[in-house]
């Protein structure tokens, strides 16, 4: 459930502050970190809180019933730990959440895809999300087992887009002429573009699987340039004030780099108060997180949120 925002943020600056004395005052290896800064791109913001409660109450549930995501996490065998970190924590606030391995591990269920290389992971789990969810989901949220992510915020952000569109969203990146959503802090399709991609995958000279020029590029650049051939483009999502929600750092890193600059505001100058993913985190900080972001809350605070967004039905999630 989606708490207060100010609460929100609360709950996830002490994650972030756990992770830190964990890590002996923060010195955490994170993934990619913000490859670039200051480009120009698509912004896309959440919707104002006030448009929600103009809604009526059967208007709100029937929004929060519309919006299905499906979440696909890439993962390999040496990550096993975050593999059982993503499966214990934030997937089971997907409407459905399934891993694809790059090859079949008896440990845990997942979808065996039997190639080591990035790019082909990620092109057979859309191709095979797209035969088999197609009818049943209208966004697609992809990411790595070291990301950690608020279904419950994206849900939120997706209340006023439309999946009917040809778009995706994420932390946008300029390179070159490339624009391309940030894989590190999660990518979010609309039903439309995964339709389209599912098309040009089928295309070996404007989305080749590998040869060339475009397997040498990481998968999230490759996957721009795709569907970029299809006419969607990458989104950079942002909340009201123009915060990042999608972040491509962890928590603790965000907080150590406000206190080098905002000593005076750390919380406003961390990160969104509806960030939706953080990235880098170790498997142990997912479970920081989980208690940040979902169970810690302050007595005799209150809760009024205008939406809930209710688990799937038999769902053991928090």
């Amino acid at each position: 459930m989606m708490s207060e925002s100010s609460s929100f943020m609360k709950g996830v600056v002490l994650g972030g502050v756990f992770c830190m004395l964990v890590t002996l005052l923060g010195h955490i290896k994170v993934g990619h970190g913000t490859k670039a800064h200051h480009h120009e791109h698509h912004h896309i913001q959440a919707p104002n809180k006030e448009d929600v409660l103009n809604l009526s109450e059967a208007e709100r549930m029937e929004l929060s019933k519309s919006i299905r995501v499906y979440c696909i996490i890439l993962v390999k065998p040496k990550a096993l730990g975050h593999w059982a970190a993503v499966r214990e924590t934030w997937s089971k606030h997907c409407d459905k959440a399934e891993f694809y391995s790059s090859e079949d591990v008896r440990v845990f269920d997942s979808v065996a895809l039997n190639t080591n290389d990035m790019w082909a992971m990620m092109r057979k789990a859309y191709k095979i999300t797209y035969e088999r969810y197609k009818d049943e989901f209208n966004w697609f949220f992809l990411a790595y087992p070291t990301t950690f992510a608020i279904i419950e915020n994206l849900k939120y952000f997706l209340l006023k887009k439309d999946p009917s569109q040809p778009f995706y969203i994420g932390h946008t990146v300029k390179s070159g002429d490339l624009e391309y959503v940030d894989g590190e802090g999660g990518i979010v399709l609309s039903i439309e573009s995964l339709r389209r991609l599912s098309r040009v995958l089928e295309d070996p000279d404007k989305c080749p699987e590998q040869g060339g020029m475009i397997w040498k590029l990481a998968e999230d650049k490759q996957l721009a340039i795709c569907l970029k051939y299809t006419g969607a483009f990458a989104e950079n999502a942002e909340d009201s004030e123009g915060k990042d929600v999608f972040n491509t750092k962890a928590v603790s890193t965000l907080i150590k780099e406000a206190m080098a600059t905002h000593p005076q505001q750390v919380v406003d100058g961390c990160c969104s108060d509806s960030a939706i993913t953080f990235s880098g985190l170790a498997a142990n900080h997912m479970h920081v997180m989980m208690y940040g972001v979902y169970r810690l809350r302050p007595y005799g605070h209150t809760y009024s949120d205008a939406l809930v967004f209710l688990p799937p039905a038999g769902s053991d999630n928090d």
